[in-house]
């Protein structure tokens, strides 16, 4: 296994920066780079940016989502830590919209947005795709994926999370980054590395000879990244995507980087972590695979992946991982399916 290979070398995983920054604040983690961390109405509390000298301004990599209090905070640092001198770039790791929630809103007021091709549709597409109660596609399969009647019921009147809610409209006009190219931020050239499985064309960031790495949600400490599947992508495998990045991304990874997360605390150990990760969800497929001896929807299946209780605020994150495990084992030869008569498959053991 990979954790064999890599983990001698790895060391530990460290925290050289134990306390976060107080919301609208600032912590300088390396010469020119500000940690700033965003507060977030939901169980993750918060979302880290990075904020990058440039002399005459700041390059951001992600910015929040778009809510009063959030950009209260983000306006509070531009004006505070960063001096006021103008954001002249976003950069946005994934289109989350924890993520690029108020890059639009920076695009505004004349900042440049540079992302993946794959951030931009998705996240221009989802802004625009407004629904005032869910569409029948995510009905069906939140149906076939075992949600409760009386649960399924309730949320078919109610509003469902909407883009639009809480990500400002995006203008027209991003700059294009890919796997492989040079970037300079900050006065320090990168190479752009891409990831898959929590967001397609994740972009990470590795310092050209030196020690810093923008992990965004690809690169996480201590938590892990939803992978999830729905209605628009059914039968999609990210289980599969995630741990083929994380291999790839090894090949790159030493202990002494300094690695700036999406969330949680910047981190050392990075190819401890990438084994940890791998493990984490190898670890998971091996019991889920042992819940299937009696078949079993995908609201059934939270005890072997998560081996703790799932409540109704994270039932949703919950359900569309639990799907994306199973379709890893049914594409696998794992797992089989059958559809029960009210349109939930059940999952069993092998085919």
């Amino acid at each position: 296994m990979m954790a064999d290979r890599v983990a001698p070398e790895a060391g530990q995983i460290r925290y050289p920066i134990p306390e976060p920054p107080a919301e609208g604040e600032a912590v300088e983690v390396a010469e020119g780079v500000l940690w700033i961390r965003l507060p977030l109405p939901m169980a993750l509390d918060h979302v880290n940016v990075f904020a990058l000298d440039e002399g005459d301004g700041w390059t951001l990599v992600d910015a929040g989502m778009k809510t009063r209090r959030t950009q209260a905070a983000l306006e509070a640092a531009l004006a505070g830590p960063l001096g006021g001198r103008p954001v002249r770039r976003v950069i946005v790791t994934h289109y989350h919209p924890d993520h690029i929630g108020l890059a639009g809103w920076l695009q505004a007021r004349g900042a440049e947005l540079v992302t993946t091709r794959t951030t931009w549709l998705f996240a221009r597409m989802l802004v625009l795709d407004e629904h005032p109660v869910p569409a029948a596609e995510t009905l069906a399969f939140w149906r076939a994926a075992g949600m409760e009647s009386e649960l399924l019921a309730r949320r078919a009147r109610e509003r469902p999370f909407n883009f639009a809610d809480v990500v400002a409209p995006l203008p027209l006009g991003y700059t294009r980054i890919v796997e492989g190219q040079r970037i300079g931020i900050g006065g320090r050239d990168w190479v752009v590395r891409m990831g898959n499985g929590h967001a397609p064309e994740h972009a990470t960031f590795w310092e050209v000879g030196g020690t810093l790495v923008i992990g965004g949600d690809q690169l996480l400490p201590s938590i892990s990244a939803n992978l999830g599947i729905y209605a628009s992508e059914p039968m999609a495998d990210p289980v599969s995507e995630w741990i083929a990045s994380c291999r790839a991304l090894a090949a790159h990874a030493r202990a002494d980087q300094l690695v700036l997360p999406g969330h949680k605390l910047p981190f050392t150990g990075l190819p401890l972590r990438l084994a940890q990760m791998i493990e984490n969800h190898e670890g998971a497929l091996a019991r889920l695979e042992s819940h299937l001896a009696t078949p079993r929807t995908a609201a059934e299946c939270f005890a072997p992946l998560f081996k703790r209780p799932i409540g109704e605020a994270e039932f949703g994150l919950a359900l569309v991982e639990a799907v994306a495990h199973l379709n890893h084992l049914f594409i696998a030869g794992r797992a089989a399916r059958t559809l029960r008569e009210d349109g939930a498959w059940l999952w069993k053991t092998g085919r």
